[in-house]
Order: C-alpha cells, then structure tokens, then sequence
C-alpha cells in the first residue's frame, strides 16, 4: 500500500513559511519521499500501518493549511506513468527493506 500526501500550506508570513518547512521535514522524518514540491509518497506493507501513520501525520498538520491523502494499491502505483518533458520516466519500486523508525 502507498500513501500520498499532497498539500497546500499558507506561506504568506515567515511563521506560516516555518510552519510549512517543519512539515515538509516531519513528512521526511517519517520516511516519505518528495514526488513534488507538495507531493510525498510512502511504501507501507500493510493498511494499518498506513492508517496509523496518517493519524500521526494528521496531527502535524499546520492551521488553515490544505492536505488530502490518497492511499493506493501497489498494483495502482505501478500503472503511473512518469515523464520528463516528453520522455518516459522508470516509475518507482517498492522499498527492498523497509526503514524502521
């Protein structure tokens, strides 16, 4: 299972910009990996685990700020197609080893 977090924070003021980058970093932490600026996405080996870690993510999350979760099957994940311009790009592969945090 993967889980994208995908968001929009308010960076209008430099506590709101600070807010914005310690979440950028706590998504890091947890072992999530930038896809785009506002796009990360994480292997999970099982539904639970995904769940668990969107509560925790879940508390994280800045005032007024926008964030939507998707969680996907691996097979789902392995039909994105990836370009760069107009090239095709490999798409990623699941962790061999899973980080314990």
């Amino acid at each position: 299972m993967w889980l994208f977090i995908m968001f929009d924070l308010p960076v209008t003021t430099r506590v709101e910009a600070r807010k914005a980058a310690k979440f950028r970093s706590y998504l890091l932490e947890e072992g999530f990996v930038m896809k785009q600026f506002s796009v990360y996405t994480r292997f999970y080996d099982s539904k639970n685990r995904a769940h668990a870690s969107l509560a925790r993510i879940q508390t994280k999350i800045p005032q007024n700020g926008m964030v939507s979760a998707l969680f996907v099957t691996d097979k789902q994940f392995g039909q994105i197609q990836n370009f760069c311009g107009r090239n095709p790009q490999k798409n990623d592969e699941i962790p061999t080893q899973l980080a314990l945090l």
